[in-house]
């Protein structure tokens, strides 16, 4: 990346962390831009990572080699459609937008080369993970283009059918809440159980975190982690066998069968 030029349509939380993550990577403030309609979003991206800002959608775009769409799904049409008499055939699109697919995208823009993009909050505290698709019309340097700019906020999976990126979501994108579900319970149990508030937050979220890193950092899978601390008889196990004795592991399936089918539902309301 570091000959290229970059253009955030969108400059949102997102978007700045992404820009932020660029910038820590040491991308020149030079190669970034940005456009957005409020001028105090513009004047705080502008002030916290040394870019050039616009108002004009279009004016942003000339000359850059990467476009990255970072509007609300519901904008996109119209971004998209004011964006196409300015675009040139080179660029690469890629979209963060959820629920918009790629025969949409094209539908708006023309025959660009588009990669599709399914980040999550975390990246906003770069530990993000992405799903990326790219279309047909996507070169080898601009799937790295792609690739080196979502991992400026963590990391980014490439996959083979744009379909699946309704799965991503599921498990992924919507991940995040579901952590903050559960420690939320766990803080709430706490409580009930006799322990500070304050306590039982840093407790479940003090766990949560030291939990994912053993997963990531481990080199055998959840389920034999979970084994590892799952003592016979002991309070653990009271623990896992009360969840699975509410059907946890089905419960949890039917939850992101559910997300998964309403990212489908969204993309073809979305993408009319």
């Amino acid at each position: 990346m570091s000959d290229t030029r970059i253009a955030f349509i969108g400059a949102g939380n997102m978007a700045a962390s992404l820009i932020g993550g660029l910038r820590a990577k040491g991308l020149d403030a030079a190669q970034i831009r940005a456009s957005d309609p409020g001028a105090d979003t513009r004047a705080r991206v502008s002030a916290d990572h040394g870019v050039e800002t616009f108002a004009d959608n279009a004016e942003a775009i000339q000359g850059v080699d990467v476009i990255v769409l970072a509007v609300k799904p519901q904008a996109m049409k119209t971004v998209c459609e004011s964006l196409r008499p300015s675009l040139q055939p080179h660029q690469l699109v890629v979209s963060i937008a959820a629920g918009i697919n790629c025969a949409s995208l094209n539908n708006w823009l023309g025959a660009q080369p588009i990669v599709r993009c399914m980040p999550n909050t975390p990246a906003l505290v770069s530990q993000g993970v992405s799903g990326l698709y790219a279309t047909a019309e996507v070169s080898a340097e601009q799937r790295d283009q792609a690739q080196e700019l979502l991992c400026a906020v963590g990391i980014a999976l490439w996959l083979e059918q744009e379909q699946q990126l309704d799965a991503v979501t599921a498990v992924s994108g919507s991940g995040p809440a579901y952590f903050f579900l559960l420690i939320e319970a766990m803080t709430a149990a706490g409580v009930k159980l006799g322990l500070p508030r304050d306590v039982a937050e840093q407790l479940a979220e003090r766990t949560a975190l030291g939990a994912a890193h053993m997963a990531v950092a481990s080199d055998v899978d959840a389920a034999e982690l979970r084994r590892r601390v799952t003592s016979p008889g002991g309070t653990t196990q009271a623990a896992i066998e009360s969840f699975q004795a509410g059907g946890f592991e089905a419960l949890v399936e039917t939850a992101l069968t559910a997300a998964a089918h309403r990212s489908a539902e969204l993309a073809e309301q979305l993408g009319k």
